[in-house]
């Protein structure tokens, strides 16, 4: 069993280590002194019982942070500017002006670019937002994590300013300001605990005791602007309860401290089709993970680049800078693994139907959206995660109704339990499957990370926490002989469980119309694929050919594989599932006596201003479909979500059951962040990702700091006319490698296992980094003055 010291300095990063926790060294004459930056739940706790700060102190810190770090980090791409971002922009504008009589969503009209602009909102004619194109400022300095911050007459633009004063409101509040004013603000809460508790809180009732959190803006709170992060003029823009896991929160003693941004609506719910088209258009949202009320965040350790690949950007952000302890994200396809990934941050992800996101909380995709956990520690995630566990309901809820699920399902004991502490041989007997599909390099921005994580499984997993590692071996791989194979690969499982479970893979067509899969078409007789679609130029049945393809006598076509099996037909449940939210709203207040007339998607579209027009025409679009089901002899989106989930968890049972593995691990992207509002990498368009992975599976997932990278690969931006005549800028994918300072850009590893299995994924994931310590907190967002801690510490 090598040291950890050797494995480190073999993997070249014994240094880094050393620079990253030198500044938390304690030693054995020195007493313990708290330090807000980096502080875990237990610091923050001890620091209290002893006299070291206050439950308000914490807060106030966090609070002088947000002060400092939590501004406007993107500039506005203006016409006097464009040509600095996008080449040959006098031609595209040349194009532009020689079709704008064209309607709008004719093929041959070149749209103009949406620029940026200030504007006021919707919401607050007083607060005025970004609109339209926007890149991130090079050290910028702030982040724009949060969008609204529990404090005292800034937490609501309904009850904004002295609207907010609990003793004496002017003429003309609002009434419903009369009840939301006695709900004491973030720091006022922490006074109560504080003049309640003193340095004696009772952490076995409130284990989240003085735990400042952000909550990606879906999430309903009684005393924070909640409107999915979208600027809509509700006539009560907080929420008339909370949703389930912030009331749980809230009971177990946490600070509900500020909504994080987000992509509006997780996601902005795509756009399904319809008469409405956009007017302007966007080049790229590349990093627009973003909000129409609160801003774009960018990246804890580049501001060019993304905050994040997936809508709760602002939960990683707030959490990886330092500006919160912990956050709940919600994620739909990579949106809580995206922040976590590219903020070096720590997640747990747990399968759909554990905790609840419905009981209060605005979705983009029912099928898919859960509920995740980030922290800075994974040991702080699985604390959160025990505390969201209702003494009398457990994790069911009734107003979600995914969560009707078999108890047994759920351990009986705490997930505290199952973690391990990183010693060496910590994970020995234990076998972790890895999964190479994702970790072939299609580009070279690929290499650094497939390299890096490549290494740090073996290393860390392998050779000093003692771990039998296992790995596939897909096409494009190239097989690692240390490394024990997989006697039953992904493809074998797929061909054995594909024809009983989701034939319809088989007859998929590619967007020209022509078979996806032509040595599948080749050996088939004439099929209809699709109505009036035929194919097939072989003499077999295509039943027959599925039977020999399950037993393995036929091979598996070449390109079918598991990323290639991740996709399915998005339903319209984002029209039923807004729909349902703002009349559920709207019952609540009523029951309390008030009246919320944006109760539709008409008013919510009346009453809504969008950063981009494109989500103007597809909210529209939205507003007027009538059908919750796909328009017939076209795929089904609902069953094809149920079947795809069935299918692929079989799937991964197969897998694991034949090579007698305890968990999976994989790399969530082998990307590093790219440049806000720029060129995005372009085959990441094909499926080349593991986003859809773990949420059309319905896996529990973990995420940990895995490392960071210094060379990347950047794309940029080429004009192009395409069939139609129209001027279009594409994506070409980058050849010129970039060095970043240090740290660089993070990425993390993902742990994966099936429901009822946490136990063993906390182990390895606790186990995994508290024996690696690979987060470094981001230079840029160091202590600010008075932080606690802060004084000593010398920034190099």
């Amino acid at each position: 069993m090598l040291s950890r010291r050797k494995v480190l300095a073999g993997l070249g990063l014994l240094s880094a280590i050393v620079i990253t926790h030198a500044d938390r060294v304690q030693t054995a004459q020195q007493p313990w002194v708290f330090r807000l930056e980096e502080a875990t739940i237990a610091d923050v706790q001890r620091a209290i019982q002893e006299g070291q700060t206050t439950c308000r102190g914490v807060v106030q810190a966090y609070v002088n942070r947000a002060r400092a770090y939590n501004g406007t980090a993107n500039q506005l791409v203006t016409d006097e500017t464009a040509s600095k971002y996008l080449p040959n922009y006098d031609e595209y504008r040349a194009a532009v002006e020689a079709t704008k009589s064209l309607p709008d969503g004719d093929p041959k009209k070149t749209p103009p670019i949406e620029l940026g602009r200030w504007e006021s909102t919707s919401s607050d004619p007083e607060t005025k937002q970004q609109y339209g194109m926007l890149v991130g400022i090079p050290n910028a300095g702030q982040l724009r994590a949060l969008s609204m911050i529990n404090i005292r007459g800034e937490r609501s633009v309904t009850c904004k300013g002295e609207f907010d004063n609990k003793t004496k409101r002017p003429a003309g509040a609002p009434k419903v300001c009369d009840e939301f004013s006695q709900q004491p603000d973030a720091l006022e809460r922490a006074a109560e605990l504080d003049a309640q508790y003193g340095r004696n809180p009772d952490l076995n009732a409130m284990p989240m005791y003085c735990v400042p959190f952000s909550f990606k803006d879906p999430y309903d709170v009684m005393d924070l602007r909640s409107t999915g992060g979208a600027d809509a003029r509700y006539d009560m823009d907080f929420a008339p309860r909370d949703q389930t896991l912030v009331a749980q929160l809230r009971k177990k003693g946490a600070i509900i401290y500020a909504k994080a941004n987000t992509t509006e609506y997780n996601g902005r719910g795509g756009n399904p089709g319809g008469k409405n088209y956009p007017t302007k258009i966007l080049p790229s949202t590349l990093g627009y993970q973003r909000s129409s009320w609160g801003g774009n965040p960018v990246n804890s350790y580049d501001t060019t680049r993304a905050g994040s690949i997936g809508s709760s950007s602002g939960s990683g952000v707030s959490v990886g800078s330092n500006l919160v302890m912990c956050s709940l994200c919600e994620e739909t396809g990579a949106s809580c693994r995206g922040p976590a990934n590219h903020n070096s941050d720590a997640l747990i992800l747990p399968h759909k139907a554990m905790l609840s996101f419905h009981g209060g909380a605005i979705g983009a995709s029912i099928f898919q959206d859960r509920a995740g956990i980030i922290c800075r520690n994974v040991v702080d995630s699985v604390k959160v995660l025990d505390a969201l566990k209702d003494p009398v309901n457990g994790y069911y809820d009734p107003r979600d109704i995914f969560t009707t699920v078999p108890r047994s399902s759920y351990p009986t004991e705490p997930f505290i339990k199952s973690i391990t502490a990183g010693t060496p041989g910590a994970l020995k007997g234990m076998r972790i499957g890895i999964i190479r599909e994702f970790m072939t390099k299609q580009v070279a921005a690929d290499n650094a990370i497939v390299d890096a994580a490549g290494a740090e499984m073996k290393a860390m997993l392998g050779d000093f926490l003692g771990a039998t590692l296992v790995e596939s071996t897909p096409a494009g791989f190239i097989d690692d002989p240390a490394v024990e194979n997989m006697s039953t690969s992904f493809d074998k499982a797929i061909a054995a469980l594909a024809p009983v479970l989701y034939p319809e893979l088989l007859f998929e067509l590619t967007p020209a119309g022509q078979p996806k899969y032509p040595e599948f078409a080749a050996k088939i007789e004439p099929t209809e694929f699709a109505p009036g679609k035929t194919f097939g130029t072989g003499t077999m049945q295509p039943i027959d050919w599925m039977v020999r393809w399950a037993d393995g006598l036929e091979k598996t076509p070449a390109g079918l594989n598991l990323r290639s099996v991740l996709g399915a037909t998005q339903a319209n449940t984002f029209r039923f599932h807004i729909s349902q939210y703002l009349e559920r709203r709207a019952q609540d207040w009523k029951a309390r006596g008030f009246t919320e007339t944006l109760n539709n998607w008409a008013q919510l579209n009346a009453r809504s201003k969008f950063w981009g027009d494109d989500q103007r025409a597809a909210f529209k679009n939205w507003e007027e479909i009538r059908d919750i089901r796909d328009p017939f002899m076209e795929q089904q989106g609902i069953p094809q979500q149920i079947q795809l989930r069935e299918f692929l968890r079989r799937v991964v049972m197969k897998v694991m059951q034949e090579n007698k593995l305890d968990v999976l691990v994989q790399v969530h992207s082998t990307q590093p962040p790219g440049k806000i509002g720029l060129a995005p990498e372009p085959y990441l368009n094909d499926t080349a990702a593991s986003y859809p992975f773990g949420p059309n599976a319905g896996l529990t997932e973990v995420l940990i700091p895995a490392g960071y990278v210094r060379t990347v690969y950047d794309p940029s931006f080429v004009l192009t006319t395409d069939a139609n005549g129209k001027k279009v800028y594409r994506s070409r994918t980058g050849t010129t490698p970039l060095t970043l300072p240090e740290p660089g850009l993070p990425f993390s590893i993902n742990f994966i296992a099936e429901p009822g299995m946490e136990p063993l994924i906390f182990k390895v994931a606790t186990a995994y980094q508290s024996a690696s310590h690979r987060r470094v907190s981001p230079p840029m967002f160091g202590p600010v003055p008075g932080e606690p801690g802060a004084s000593p510490i010398v920034r190099k």
